[in-house]
């Protein structure tokens, strides 16, 4: 399963909450794909699952949780949690990434990172996703969806613990993804991708 097959089914989608939902479930899929795979093959899989992972949340951080805060019942409260849940997971994330999938831990951490990303997903989904449905009307859902997938297209490739905010996203995010995208075009240069 490659991120050419797979992104552009998802960019169809014109409902923010429709949207990020089908992207939980494709990040379910690459943790499968990333623990199945080969020694060989477990790299270039890791690598597809970091990158999707690093561009959702700033997504959501940067689009999604500032409107929630806004929208729903007890938004400050409900985002403060989720981005803590982000910030552990980024942590995490971080280490493994900058390990590589040959690791000796690399399983076990997997294993930890996949409880923390979907214990989080499900917070989102029941916490937040929940009430923006049905706070918010169908066309302020589509400008969510369009302001995601733009933020999406200019996120980092890679986990940036302590970014967790709109602001430091928006003032970070673009030098950062920038360096991001030429590291991943270098690695992939030199057929490394861990």
């Amino acid at each position: 399963m490659s991120d050419r097959q797979t992104v552009p089914e998802l960019m169809d989608q014109d409902d923010v909450v429709d949207l990020l939902l089908a992207q939980h479930a494709l990040i379910r899929d690459l943790f499968d794909e990333v623990e199945k795979a080969s020694a060989q093959e477990r790299p270039e899989a890791f690598q597809r699952l970091v990158r999707l992972l690093a561009v959702h949340e700033t997504a959501e951080e940067e689009i999604v949780h500032p409107y929630a805060r806004l929208k729903i019942d007890g938004g400050k409260e409900v985002v403060d949690d989720r981005l803590a849940e982000e910030h552990e997971a980024k942590q995490l994330l971080l280490e493994m990434d900058k390990a590589g999938a040959g690791d000796p831990r690399f399983l076990t951490n997997l294993a930890a990172l996949r409880a923390a990303v979907m214990a989080h997903a499900r917070s989102e989904e029941r916490y937040e996703f929940t009430q923006l449905r049905a706070h918010t009307s169908e066309a302020e859902r589509r400008a969510l969806a369009v302001g995601v997938k733009a933020a999406e297209a200019m996120a980092p490739t890679h986990p940036h613990p302590g970014v967790e905010s709109a602001t430091a996203n928006l003032l970070m995010g673009t030098p950062t993804a920038i360096m991001d995208r030429a590291r991943d075009v270098i690695r992939q240069a030199m057929g490394k991708n861990g």
